[in-house]
Formats: structure tokens, sequence, C-alpha cells
């Protein structure tokens, strides 16, 4: 796994290039803003790790320019701060996930390893039609991590995004609570963040539906749903 991390604390820094190296990983360290995204530009990545608070140009903004060029590179933004807006509008400029500092190399490699899991498949070419869904509106490879709705391809989701995406075609008009879906498909508690399924239904609303048909819809006290009905039906 090769991993680029673009944190200007030093000492974190080199908490994680020891704790890469045990673990077997390419950890390649930059501490300016500007000049590590730079470097995003020049390489292949499994996943970036990346500060909020960086020189020249930060985090957030590295993020969201990294999603406008429809890159679904890994995102795993480190923070201290810790209020919910700031958490969410990481998660919202493209961000799969987010570690708020002080933490442990092992909190974050359960995170590193959440969001590569299905990101990175290993299936045999025979055995690729064993990972296709195929509704009215969609087509989901999850093999080959390719989305197509009415016949047009889907190229801008993010590796958790097709993760949630590829979860409710699975399980069509079942409702889901938050914390069901942190289980499902994040794989590891969130401990109450339940925020952060909201972002990411959000993301896929605006990325995928219509104000017609949203396919994601809210169950009110509940959590949420995927049906491709459109709209004017459940009204009726």
């Amino acid at each position: 796994m090769k991993i680029l991390v673009i944190e200007d604390n030093e000492s974190v820094s080199s908490m994680l290039e020891m704790f890469f190296a045990k673990e077997g990983i390419e950890g390649v360290f930059e501490a300016n803003g500007l000049e590590g995204y730079k470097k995003y530009q020049q390489g292949n990545w499994d996943v970036l790790i990346i500060d909020w608070m960086l020189p020249d140009m930060d985090g957030v903004t590295i993020c969201r320019k990294i999603r406008e060029e429809k890159s679904t590179v890994p995102i795993i933004m480190l923070t201290a701060k810790d209020s919910e807006s700031d958490q969410v509008l990481g998660l919202e400029m493209g961000a799969d996930d987010y570690v708020t500092k002080p933490f442990s190399p092992l909190a974050l490699m359960a995170r590193i390893k959440a969001v590569t899991r299905r990101y990175q498949t290993t299936a045999p070419k025979e055995n690729v039609e064993k990972g296709v869904i195929k509704t009215e509106s969609f087509k989901v490879n999850k093999n080959t991590r390719e989305v197509v709705i009415n016949g047009e391809p889907v190229t801008n989701l993010t590796p958790k995004e097709f993760d949630l995406l590829y979860f409710f075609v699975q399980h069509p008009k079942q409702v889901f609570s938050r914390d069901q879906l942190l289980e499902r498909v994040w794989s590891y508690q969130y401990y109450g963040d339940e925020r952060t399924v909201d972002v990411h239904i959000k993301r896929l609303r605006n990325k995928i539906g219509t104000s017609q048909q949203p396919f994601f819809h809210t169950v009110w006290g509940v959590g949420y749903k995927f049906d491709e009905t459109p709209v004017e039906s459940h009204e009726n």
C-alpha cells in the first residue's frame, strides 16, 4: 500500500512513518499543502491522509480540488477541529473519513482499512458477473466499481459513496438506521457520529438523484431507504 501523508506536524509524521514501516506500508510525507497537492498529482496513491491546517494550501482545499478532478482515491482528513460543522465540511468536500487529533496509529489503521477494503478488488475475471447488480435504473459492478444509471456512466463517486450505493441497491425499499449503515458500510463503529451518514446520503442525492427521483428517501425517526419509485408515485 502506498500512502501520501500531507501533514506539517513533525511529531505526527514521525509517528506515522515508524508505524507504516512496521506495517509494510510505503509512506510519502509532505509538510506543505501546495507541495503536497503537487506530489499527489505526480503519483498513484492507495490512500491520501491530509491535515486540515497546512501552509500555502489547506487540507479542505486540497480535498475539494482532488474531487473536482473526478479522482476517487480514498481521502482521510486529520483535524484538531472537533466541532460537527468542521467535520461535516470536510466530508462535504469529498473526504471519505476523518480522524480527530490526538489519535492512535491503530485507530488510524482501522480507518485506512475501512476506506480501502472494497476499493481494491482482486476478484478473478470469471467471477465478475457475480458482483453485478441490475435494477430498473442501475447497473452497479462491485468488481470494476462501475455505476451506470439509465445507460449513462457515473464517474464521480468516492469509494465510500460507491460502497453505500452498492449496499442500498442490494436491499431495495428496506429501511436502515444510521447506526446500522455505519456498521454495515463503514465496517466499524463511529460511536454515535451519525452525521457522517447524512453527509454521504446528501452527496449521493446531489450526484445521482433528481427532485422527481432522489433514490434515497428519509424515513423520519428511523433512517433511510433506497427506492427507485418516483416521488409523485409515493405521494399518490
